[in-house]
């Protein structure tokens, strides 16, 4: 007897310290989300900054004819990490990982001046709480959305070069209405852990929204002097923000 409760005594201690070291398994994976009006390769400085470091960094490319068909296009991706995921996630992305957050793959989370939606919110409903300076969206007679491209540079990325602005407003990704008129599920942020950076100069999210959906979602807050683009004019500052709370999900 004395034998067998020593055998179960070393069992138990073999088991605890696996799964401590499973705890403190660092996350390596970082999964990038765009927001409305532009695609992926906005996310290529941040990108090469996290390979350099290490990571390994994916790219949502959502279709944004839906919420649902862009939160599962972001858990198609998550699918193919191995291991756990942080996941980032810029303006109409946030709306998206709130709700692809919820994949048990997912560590943590990263709003880049983005939308945190409580239950029931919709982005369209958001904006209402505090509207934003820019009102240069415009939709088309079949219901999607796209930017003014006279306005594109001033209201949504105001710190990079005209000429690169110029290129993105004519290559813009139109997203549905129905995509920002549809209503937030049971957020990933009321579980996990979430970080989000402030654009005090934003134009299309109003940065007094993006404040008070941070402290709603008790997420670590940086806030950074820039545009709404800040993810593509300030890619140093953006993958540090990153980068620690990667550190931290490792702790």
């Amino acid at each position: 007897m004395f034998k067998k409760s020593l055998t179960l005594l070393a069992l138990g201690a073999v088991l605890s310290v696996y799964a401590q070291s499973s705890l403190a398994e660092p996350v390596k994976n970082i999964v990038l989300v765009h927001g409305a009006f532009v695609d992926g390769s906005g996310w290529n400085p941040v990108a090469r900054i996290l390979d350099k470091d290490g990571y390994k960094v994916s790219i949502v490319q959502e279709p944004q004819t839906s919420l649902a068909d862009d939160a599962a296009a972001t858990r198609r991706v998550l699918a193919l990490q191995q291991g756990k995921s942080l996941l980032v996630g810029h303006s109409y992305g946030g709306m998206i990982i709130s709700d692809a957050g919820n994949d048990p793959s997912v560590a943590g989370l990263v709003y880049i001046a983005a939308f945190q939606p409580e239950q029931g919110e919709s982005l369209l409903s958001l904006a209402k709480k505090y509207p934003p300076a820019a009102q240069s969206i415009a939709e088309t007679p079949d219901h999607y959305l796209y930017l003014k491209p006279e306005k594109f540079h001033a209201d949504f990325a105001a710190d990079l070069p005209v000429k690169e602005t110029d290129l993105l407003a004519r290559s813009q990704v139109m997203p549905a209405v129905a995509a920002f008129a549809a209503p937030a599920g049971i957020p990933a942020w009321k579980t996990k852990p979430s970080w989000a950076v402030v654009a005090t100069e934003d134009r299309a999210i109003n940065p007094q929204l993006e404040r008070f959906m941070a402290q709603r979602a008790h997420s670590s807050v940086t806030e950074l002097k820039g545009n709404h683009a800040i993810y593509a004019s300030q890619p140093k500052e953006i993958a540090a923000v990153i980068e620690k709370a990667a550190r931290s999900l490792s702790q």
